[in-house]
């Protein structure tokens, strides 16, 4: 039950119209019987030639219920469809609401192409819960047992035989396919989200794949996944197929016993002649649905597969606590981190540890280190993304967990080192940030990151493969320009730039922020002088910190190492 106890949840905010799909396919399934019933006695009746008014209600019944079975028809379809999307969309939303937090460490746990598989694929499954998992054996189930009662009144032997087969129609062939499909262990899901996974990296990194020669390899190997994946859907088929033949089979085996039986009563005088072909046809119109008992197990180990899919993908996150708190627009903010450990899903090693320091407002402050020492990571936790196992980042005194995100973000610039750029021009782009920037204002901007040989008109491509990656830092850091914020955090926001430029657009920068917070991380130690405070880390740790005089005055200072160390490559 636990497996999909995510589609369950989502069916009982739609009990009108499961209730209304029950009702109006037992009526669909209970109206053709009875036509086809009464067709059969009919005919019985024709053929002793009575004069035609014996006939009309018999000729009345069968058009009543002709209409009555296709009305109720389009009931049941109606219904079980309308229920089956508004469930879908339920599910959607559920799963929406679940991974929107957990966004940031998802995408460090899974690949982005099997969380699309299971966001789209998985959650497309789930529609056959309902449809072909949950609804067809209630309503066949309570068919067969109105038909049964209606048979025992005239042939108990026959009611005995079709109940019969219904339990092994309903009961019996289910457990023994689902047996057979929980032992075949096809795992359809887990191959389609390898597929998409190896797909969107052939798209991502088709460049890089052409240039070292290993496009044709990559293609080989995603066509191997694919012949993999169709074999392995070929034979579900094939399955499903020789199953439906079995129950299909079964069943006019037996309506042909009945038909063999209710002759056998027949010639003993115990069941009038005229009842024959009413009972061959019922028998063969309570059959007519069942081989949608065949593909049920099917479709129960799909929708198990599917929901279990999504649910361990925020199951075995930590719940965080519930944001309650809004920030003041106008209020200062001051972030003290407190003991903070950090470490990324699957990674052995700690990304930040025992990281204790404090954020006042209005300061300005650089975090150096050597390549993945934890600085990007230390930003990202002020901007909830990392995922803190142990110790505290406190907001003006109040976890940051108990705040909302969105009041945060609100009061922040970011520029980080990988910006998303969106395809269309770059005036799109850019109030992105905005929406409410004039032109004017947005070529402003571009001026002041030395853009200024872009219009506004000119065109980005997806994730910005047209710019370089100077332009790409330069366009995110325009972005900046256009929106007020009192905090600016910025992760090597020109690392790809010249000196001359880098410095003409720290100085843009410098006369915006003049009063506001800056956390900047660098690589290059230049220009900290008129740092308020200088973060050192180094393996996750903050090894040091303090003004640049305080750091360059410790003997076997780190920071003072590492700017000797630049001082003398630059001076090669």
């Amino acid at each position: 039950m636990k497996d999909i106890s995510l589609v369950l949840k989502m069916m009982l905010k739609e009990k009108k119209d499961i209730l209304f799909s029950v009702f109006f396919g037992f009526l669909a399934g209970i109206t053709a019987v009875s036509l086809f019933a009464a067709s059969g006695y009919l005919i019985s009746q024709a053929a002793f030639a009575p004069p035609i008014y014996t006939l009309m209600i018999l000729v009345a019944s069968v058009k009543l219920l002709g209409i009555t079975s296709a009305i109720s028809r389009y009931g049941e379809r109606y219904f079980s469809h309308r229920g089956t999307f508004t469930i879908l969309k339920n599910i959607r939303l559920k799963v929406y609401d679940q991974i929107e937090p957990l966004a940031s460490r998802l995408l460090q746990k899974y690949r982005s192409g099997d969380i699309l598989a299971r966001i789209v694929g998985d959650v497309e499954s789930l529609q056959h819960f309902f449809l072909r998992v949950f609804y067809p054996p209630i309503v066949l189930a309570a068919v067969f047992i109105a038909t049964i009662f209606f048979t025992m009144y005239i042939s108990a032997g026959v009611a005995l035989t079709m109940s019969a087969g219904m339990i092994v129609v309903l009961i019996v062939f289910p457990a023994i396919f689902y047996m057979i499909q929980k032992k075949a262990a096809l795992s359809m899901r887990e191959k389609r989200g390898v597929l998409s996974s190896e797909f969107t990296d052939y798209l991502y990194g088709f460049r890089e794949l052409t240039i070292f020669q290993q496009a044709e390899r990559k293609e080989q190997q995603l066509f191997d996944e694919m012949n993999q994946y169709e074999e392995m859907k070929a034979s579900e088929n094939r399955q499903l197929a020789i199953r439906e033949a079995i129950v299909i089979f079964f069943s006019f085996f037996i309506a042909i016993i009945i038909l063999v039986q209710a002759g056998f009563y027949v010639a003993e005088g115990n069941l009038a002649g005229t009842l024959l072909a009413m009972l061959f046809m019922i028998a063969i119109t309570v059959f007519e649905d069942t081989p949608s008992m065949a593909v049920l197990p099917a479709h129960l180990e799909e929708s198990k597969s599917s929901s279990k899919r999504l649910i361990e993908v925020w199951e075995n996150e930590e719940p965080s606590k519930v944001a309650v708190q809004e920030l003041e627009p106008d209020l200062p903010l001051h972030f003290d981190f407190k003991d903070v450990f950090i470490q990324y899903p699957n990674e052995k090693k700690p990304a930040v540890q025992h990281a204790s320091l404090q954020i006042k407002p209005g300061k300005n402050i650089a975090i150096v280190g050597p390549s993945g020492s934890g600085k990007s990571t230390l930003m990202q936790a002020l901007l909830t993304f990392a995922p803190v196992k142990s110790g505290h980042i406190l907001v003006n005194g109040e976890d940051i967990n108990t705040i909302a995100p969105d009041s945060l973000w609100e009061q922040m610039n970011v520029s980080l080192q990988h910006n998303h750029f969106f395809y269309g021009s770059i005036y799109e782009n850019l109030r992105f940030a905005n929406r409410n920037a004039s032109a004017e204002i947005c070529r402003d901007a571009l001026e002041k990151v030395q853009l200024t040989h872009f219009s506004l008109e000119d065109q980005v491509l997806e994730k910005g493969t047209n710019l370089s990656g100077g332009e790409k830092q330069r366009l995110a850091l325009a972005r900046l320009f256009l929106r007020e914020a009192s905090i600016w955090l910025l992760d090597e926001p020109t690392s790809s730039l010249d000196s001359i430029t880098e410095q003409q657009i720290m100085n843009e920068i410098e006369k915006v922020t003049k009063y506001q917070t800056v956390v900047t991380i660098r690589h290059r130690l230049t220009g900290l002088e008129s740092m308020d405070r200088i973060i050192v880390m180094n393996q996750g740790e903050i090894v040091e910190q303090g003004t640049y005089t305080e750091l360059m005055g410790k003997e076997n200072g780190y920071f003072k190492a590492m700017k000797e160390l630049e001082s003398q490559q630059l001076a090669f």
